[in-house]
């Protein structure tokens, strides 16, 4: 049955309502969650409670100018302090009453599921994303029973937001504590024999012909944690065979509390494996075939590689979370790194790399202050509360966990060494002791060793190119992190992800509350982060782009948004400044005030369609003050057919540079949904036609005078496509961050084939 909500903004929403383009409402996992179920996928049936409850709770409780007043005077790096403030806070969160109409409808919602045990999650607004790092910084609560019960879980995820981790996490990344929502998903709690983690790719080498199951018996959170090693299966994603099956003995198992109450501190027991089953495998071959053809499924639905929470139970597979892997490497760039000295200790390679320090043992959480820049960080396994230790740490050495535990993913994120599983590292190895760990190989060598990879790595940082090297970026707390790569600049800094996740509400919306300098200040503070880590290269960002369905996604947003048939080419881009120029302003006003620090923010226009479009839009810029001088660049890109038939004319209007878009540019010349996984043997920027296209723009660019970059994966996919836009004069390409230094050294290689630039390196 399908339940309709008459208000703009509903307490309750079921799977079956909602898509991934809920986030704002269901946060990451209610979207994902929604998003499987109304593909067919098995997910336990559940609803979410919207992260606007939690809005109108604080609100409600007179909690949010109280919380915003402690927190301002927090100093986030002293602890005590710290713990405290946490402490206050989740208590008066939890202490504070529901509104009424809230929970009136959550306890109905569990009525209507048919009541028993749940689990109820936390799903922030922000997590799960490509671009969001580091979730789990917030509770989940399994084996909840009861309409009482459910009431207080979900208060209780609420009252997480404010753990120590939380609030130290947002504070070192500029997050503004009172703009995080959290939404409350609520689902029929799996009692699983069987469970665990799994990629539709090798997680540490990238390889996409590979599906990688990690199991354990009982309930998953001891795979996530760390706390047991798993048996490890890897499938042949093409022809479903099993490649590889390592099982590891489990002498317990997680299982619910028979005696669990709200007075008790755990949900869950650790329970012995009985005696036969310790050594046994963990998943027969047909489930694992099962499982692994489900899981192709889902990532033939999303088109993108998944990381995939799974349950087995009474002979039956559940999904109980999917989202993409944001730590895709290139293959070509890992090379086997062979190394010849003696190997003190072995365990499971779960990020790749190799790197040297000194030895810090860390047995809990209160003492990763021990960890200092260039330590080797070892432990029985990490937490979320250890992420700030990772971060200074040059290598991970975990005694448990495997390739899909909070360690691994961590690290991989991180772009550090890790090994997993080693057994003995914190008996092993000796407070100080320096060492060396191959992340990819799983082994530790006793010493500091010079590795040609390491020294490769160091060369390619010198490797000069004529054509700049660009960055894409999107997320605020990467900034100071990627500005210490061998990049030129960022080429794409992307609005929508700032304004999704750190304002959250529709710009008309916050205007007509008269709290639009609320939106500006918010989105110069993220602007601010990548203009003053890139100072002096350039940054160039692109104002926002959003689709109808997105700003519907925003607080408030439906009451401002049409439904479009197609939002893809509706009402975006450069055609809603023009008509809505009072948003427009907050975003010109937000430009500016950065600019008076960094004159290194340059302005890109998204979606031009027309000269006249361009032009009209340039004379509101100037109105406001925002001019081409003092050295603003002025770019457009180009992603609509016609900025490439007309580009002189756009030219003439008066531009310094464009971008090539080169997804929606190969999507409006072929006429394909680029999203649509059943044209993605079709999508291709090598077409004909989108290369025809793409050799116009660079040189028309180049004989006009203007710069002519582009952003996509495409250069770093395709170096004979990087050739022909070496050749055609591009000025830059722009990547992701994992692409940096494979881009620079396919167009390194391209130039000095053309002789554009001699081999040589900076000192």
């Amino acid at each position: 049955m399908k339940h309709k909500q008459a208000t703009q903004t509903p307490v309750v929403l079921w799977f079956n309502e909602i898509s991934k383009h809920d986030i704002a409402l269901a946060g990451g996992k209610g979207a994902s969650l929604g998003e499987m179920t109304q593909a067919g996928i098995p997910v336990p049936p559940g609803f979410v409670v919207t992260a606007d409850c939690y809005f109108t709770f604080l609100e409600h409780a007179g909690l949010k100018e109280w919380t915003r007043n402690l927190l301002a005077g927090l100093n986030p790096n002293d602890s005590k302090q710290l713990a405290d403030v946490a402490s206050q806070i989740k208590t008066a969160i939890t202490r504070a009453e529901m509104p009424l109409e809230i929970a009136d409808r959550v306890r109905q919602a569990y009525r209507e599921m048919g009541g028993g045990v749940v689990a109820v999650r936390s799903s922030a607004t922000a997590e799960d994303l490509p671009e969001a790092s580091f979730a789990g910084q917030q509770t989940s609560y399994l084996n909840v029973e009861g309409e009482d019960a459910v009431i207080t879980a979900v208060q209780s995820c609420w009252a997480s937001l404010f753990e120590s981790r939380a609030i130290f996490y947002r504070a070192h990344q500029g997050y503004d504590h009172m703009a995080v929502g959290l939404a409350a998903v609520v689902q029929k709690m799996v009692q699983s024999e069987v469970s665990g983690v799994l990629f539709t790719v090798e997680p540490v080498s990238s390889d996409k012909s590979k599906i990688v199951i990690e199991a354990v018996w009982g309930l998953g959170e001891a795979i996530v944690s760390g706390s047991v090693t798993p048996d490890y299966i890897v499938v042949d994603k093409e022809n479903m065979r099993i490649l590889e099956r390592k099982v590891s003995v489990q002498d317990w198992k997680l299982v619910r509390n028979p005696n669990f109450n709200w007075d008790k501190e755990y949900t869950n027991v650790k329970y012995p494996v009985p005696e036969e089953d310790r050594a046994r495998q963990k998943m027969e071959p047909d489930g694992i075939m099962e499982l692994a053809k489900l899981a192709r499924v889902i990532e033939d639905h999303y088109d993108v590689p998944q990381d995939i929470e799974w349950a087995w139970e009474k002979g039956k597979f559940y999904i109980l979370q999917s989202r993409p892997v944001t730590t895709l490497r290139d293959e070509e760039v890992e090379e086997i790194q062979k190394i010849t000295a003696t190997v003190i200790l072995s365990g499971a390679g779960a990020s790749p790399g190799v790197d040297s320090g000194p030895v810090r043992i860390i047995h809990s959480p209160s003492e990763i202050h021990r960890v200092m820049k260039g330590d080797i960080l070892v432990t029985e396994m990490t937490t979320p509360d250890f992420v700030p230790a990772m971060k200074r740490a040059h290598a991970i050495v975990t005694d448990k966990g495997g390739r899909t535990c909070h360690a691994a993913i961590v690290s991989r994120e991180l772009g550090i060494p890790c090994i997993v599983g080693a057994g003995r590292a914190t008996t092993v190895l000796k407070e100080d002791q320096v060492i060396t760990v191959d992340g990819g190989a799983g082994k530790v060598y006793a010493g500091r060793i010079a590795t040609a990879k390491k020294e490769k790595t160091e060369a390619a940082r010198r490797i000069r190119t004529a054509t700049r090297v660009y960055v894409n970026l999107a997320d605020p707390e990467l900034a100071d992190v990627i500005a210490t790569r061998h990049v030129d600049g960022v080429g794409l800094l992307r609005a929508e992800f700032i304004i999704a996740h750190y304002i959250r509400e529709h710009p008309r919306h916050m205007l007509e509350e008269k709290r639009g300098d609320e939106f500006t200040d918010k989105l110069a503070a993220g602007l601010l982060n990548f203009a003053s880590a890139f100072d002096p290269r350039p940054v160039v960002y692109r104002c926002t782009d959003f689709k109808t369905n997105e700003y519907r996604g925003l607080l408030g947003g439906e009451k401002y948004e049409e439904t479009e048939e197609n939002p893809m080419i509706g009402y975006r881009g450069v055609s809603r400044y023009v008509r809505e120029r009072d948003i427009f302003k907050l975003e010109i006003e937000a430009i500016k005030r950065v600019r008076q620090k960094h004159k290194n923010l340059w302005v890109m226009l998204p979606f031009v369609r027309t000269p006249l479009e361009l032009s009209l839009v340039k004379q509101v810029m100037e109105e406001e003050g925002l001019r081409r001088t003092n050295g603003l660049k002025l770019w457009i890109m180009v992603e609509v057919p016609s900025t490439v038939i007309l580009l002189d004319k756009f030219i003439d209007v008066g531009i310094d540079g464009v971008s090539i878009g080169s997804n929606d540019l190969t999507q409006l010349i072929l006429g394909i949904d680029r999203d649509n996984s059943k044209f993605a043997d079709v999508f291709d920027e090598r077409n004909d036609a989108v290369m025809w296209a793409m050799e116009r723009t660079i040189t028309t660019c180049v004989k006009r005078g203007i710069t002519c970059s582009i952003c996509g994966q495409a250069p770093s996919f395709f170096p004979d496509l990087t050739k022909k836009l070496v050749e055609w004069g591009v000025t830059s390409v722009s990547v992701s961050p994992d692409m940096i230094d494979r881009t620079r050294e396919i167009v390194a290689t391209v130039e000095q084939e053309l002789g554009k630039l001699p081999p040589q390196t900076e000192g």
